[in-house]
């Protein structure tokens, strides 16, 4: 298949992350084992979702080194959004082909599948890996699970280039994504009789307003890189519930708060900050309320390390060459492409689209975006033959 026939059958799979991915990566694994390439399957916790990589040995049968590429098979929902089409049925128009997923990323994923036959034509001196994961829309959360998985066989490579959309330009950063649940309980009582409650909004709301203190810090202060659309760490608060009438101190209120840290500024200590205050300051004022009070603090599973490439790594250096592209870009959105450095398998991040068509209705990909993907892809594997 051609990788607009790939396409069309990749974004027929509805793989919204709260549905399986097990009938795309199944149809992968089947389109893959017919060209006698095995894979393997690493499934997550729960069941019902998996990760695959499959590894395009070297002309020797050598599987170490080379380079990887890596997609996520999830997307994002579609509820709610008004299509001109339907986005699980290919859609084309003017150069452009409509489909959820089609520039995030399943667009990636099907170049990469189109050519895996071009691949193993070339004598190749070394290894080309596919990597394909699960839940990377709700917190890269596949894709440590492949990478334990890679540390246990001792599989090693020398690089990996993530797919994600980037108009084909090379970007070498991107922020971390850090994400925590707060519960805070004081004491309900009638709303009349307020000192002898402990109100847990209005506290919750002196926690916000902490958070909010620290991104205005942030902003004025930085630290900086102006290379990033957004050049400081940013910090907000975006889910809050609490109460249960209006003439009831309440008891309780939860929120969520993010954090998106620039490279080499520690989540941890900008996640002390907050604790201090907590600790510090907020807590002891409950307790004179209510000597029960407390606040819990979560961190959510959906984690994503920042990512900060150097331009010594031989795959910046091979990306940058085969691409032409000499600019320093860097994009505050989360990828998978912390997950491989921290696991030290170097990365960067280059692939067709453009971030701004994902995750809205009428989502497309440009035909000519999928044409310089082909030939970015068949140059990388060009690099890894004699």
């Amino acid at each position: 298949m051609d990788t607009r026939e790939w396409l069309r059958r990749l974004v027929a799979f509805d793989t919204t992350s709260r549905n399986s991915n097990l009938g795309m990566i199944e149809a992968i694994r089947d389109a893959l084992a017919a060209q006698g390439v095995a894979s393997e399957l690493t499934y997550a916790p729960e069941g019902g979702k998996a990760n695959l990589f499959a590894t395009l040995p070297a002309h020797d049968g050598a599987v170490q080194g080379g380079i990887i590429l890596s997609g996520h098979t999830d997307v994002v929902p579609v509820d709610g959004q008004a299509w001109n089409s339907d986005p699980f049925s290919l859609t084309e128009k003017d150069g452009r082909l409509y489909g959820r997923g089609t520039a995030d990323m399943k667009g990636y994923i099907a170049v990469a599948l189109a050519l895996v036959p071009e691949f193993l034509s070339l004598k190749r001196a070394k290894p080309l890996h596919l990597a394909f994961s699960y839940d990377e829309e709700i917190g890269c959360l596949g894709a440590p699970v492949m990478l334990e998985a890679l540390k246990r066989r001792g599989l090693r490579a020398e690089g990996c280039v993530v797919g994600e959309p980037t108009g084909m330009r090379v970007v070498v950063a991107h922020k971390g994504m850090n994400l925590y649940r707060c519960r805070v309980h004081g004491k309900a009582a009638h709303s009349s009789l307020t000192p002898r409650g402990c109100n847990a909004i209005e506290y919750a709301a002196r926690l916000i307003c902490r958070v909010r203190d620290l991104a205005d810090e942030f902003r004025t202060h930085g630290p900086y890189d102006d290379c990033f659309d957004v050049p400081f760490t940013t910090m907000g608060t975006n889910l809050i519930s609490g109460g249960i009438a209006v003439n009831t101190i309440p008891d309780a209120c939860e929120f969520s708060y993010e954090f998106r840290n620039l490279p080499g500024m520690s989540p941890d200590d900008i996640q002390g900050r907050i604790e201090a205050y907590i600790h510090e300051d907020l807590l002891p004022r409950m307790r004179r309320d209510h000597d029960a009070a407390r606040i819990e603090i979560e961190a959510m599973p959906a984690a994503v390390p920042s990512l900060e490439a150097s331009e010594r790594d031989a795959i910046t250096r091979l990306a940058r060459a085969l691409t032409g592209d000499r600019g320093t870009a860097k994009v505050s959105y989360g990828t998978e492409g912390g997950q491989f450095q921290n696991a030290g398998i170097p990365a960067v991040i280059c692939g067709p689209g453009h971030i701004e068509q994902a995750h809205r209705a009428d989502e497309f990909i440009e035909t000519a975006q999928l044409d310089a993907c082909e030939a970015f892809l068949r140059r990388l594997a060009g690099a890894l033959a004699d």
